[in-house]
């Protein structure tokens, strides 16, 4: 079925126009008949509010009464002396003269004196002599480690079996010797180069100073 075709349908209306006028009509019989004042009464009826009072705390508890300060009593005072009469004042003792008795005084106790004789006297010291000097230049030193000379070539060209030099060597603290001078040489121009080279290259020992030490270098040609 179509529904437009529904609502179009007169009959419909009709039923719900119908419908409405009863509602009011009875709405008006209502009021006639009192039913509706009876209602407003009803809704006018005075409407009771209970007041509900806030509880309260109790009320705090009564202080304590204050303590009694009970004041100690005051001492008796004192009671009063009685009355004592003054001493009678006895009469001045006369004082007879003292007799004077002599003492004869006891010697002293004899002192003996005890005289000591003075201690000796300390043995004088006796202080060791000095060290003696050690000489400028020393003789006969030895060396800790030496390398002996070689014989010159040019001596042994020249027909010369021996030789003798005498040479000074200067020696630092550590025993290394830093020069040699030669003093002497017998024949000379001909051994003071092999000695300077020999003597420079020894070692002696060491004594925390510097010396001077003179030493003899004497050449032999072997066969």
């Amino acid at each position: 079925m179509d529904f437009a075709r529904q609502q179009r349908d007169p009959t419909r209306h009709l039923i719900g126009i119908t419908f409405v006028i009863v509602l009011h009509a009875l709405i008006l019989w209502a009021m006639v008949s009192g039913l509706a004042r009876k209602a407003v009464e009803v809704i006018k009826k005075p409407i009771t509010a209970t007041i509900i009072e806030e509880i309260k705390a109790p009320p705090p508890p009564p202080p304590p009464p204050p303590k009694k300060i009970v004041e100690a009593p005051p001492p008796p005072s004192a009671p009063p002396q009685p009355y004592v009469p003054p001493p009678d004042i006895a009469p001045p003792v006369v004082q007879t003269a003292p007799t004077i008795t002599a003492v004869t005084p006891e010697p002293p106790p004899k002192q003996e004196y005890k005289i000591e004789p003075p201690p000796p006297p300390a043995p004088p010291k006796v202080e060791a002599p000095p060290a003696p000097a050690k000489p400028a230049i020393r003789k006969g030193i030895t060396p800790v480690t030496r390398e002996d000379p070689v014989y010159p070539r040019a001596a042994i060209r020249a027909g010369i079996d021996k030789g003798r030099v005498l040479a000074r060597v200067n020696i630092d603290e550590k025993g290394n010797v830093t020069d040699v001078v030669i003093v002497s040489a017998d024949p000379p121009r001909h051994f003071e180069s092999a000695v300077r080279e020999a003597l420079s290259k020894w070692k002696f020992q060491a004594e925390g100073e510097k010396y001077v030490g003179e030493i003899e270098v004497v050449f032999t040609l072997k066969d």
